[in-house]
């Protein structure tokens, strides 16, 4: 695999609910990041002393954060809407040339700034809120 693109790490949201995925506007950097913890099952019969983990176990979740530029009122609006009623929508992450992530995600923060001669920028965190499902391109 090469190199690709940054501005190809794309993050979808489903406006209505209805499955019609869309961008979220303005969106300059992104980030997505996977997490597993570990069940640690060690006891002093484990061989030579290792540690030992127990498969399959442990909680899983995922992190998304963007930050970038307002350009979309439809998308901005809706994101807003989405925080302040703690709503769980679900979210397309589309990682380019290894697929898509799709699954409840819930807008942990939006953080907006601003300086005096430059635009209005924001920065948003989401946390997975259930089973995520992918699909490899």
């Amino acid at each position: 695999m090469g190199a690709q693109n940054g501005k190809d790490l794309l993050i979808k949201l489903d406006l209505t609910g209805g499955g019609q995925f869309e961008t979220i506007a303005g969106l300059r950097a992104t980030r997505i990041s996977f997490n597993a913890e570990s069940v640690d099952v060690t006891s002093l019969e484990s061989q030579g002393g290792w540690r030992e983990l127990l498969a399959g176990a442990g909680v899983k979740s995922a992190a998304i954060s963007g930050s970038g530029v307002f350009r979309d009122a439809s998308t901005d609006e809706r994101a807003r809407q989405i925080f302040f009623d703690g709503e769980v929508p679900q979210f397309q992450v589309i990682i380019p040339d290894f697929g898509t992530v799709q699954g409840p995600f819930q807008i942990t923060s939006i953080e907006y700034a601003g300086s005096h001669n430059g635009e209005a920028t924001y920065e948003m965190a989401l946390a997975s809120a259930g089973v995520l499902s992918f699909t490899a391109l």
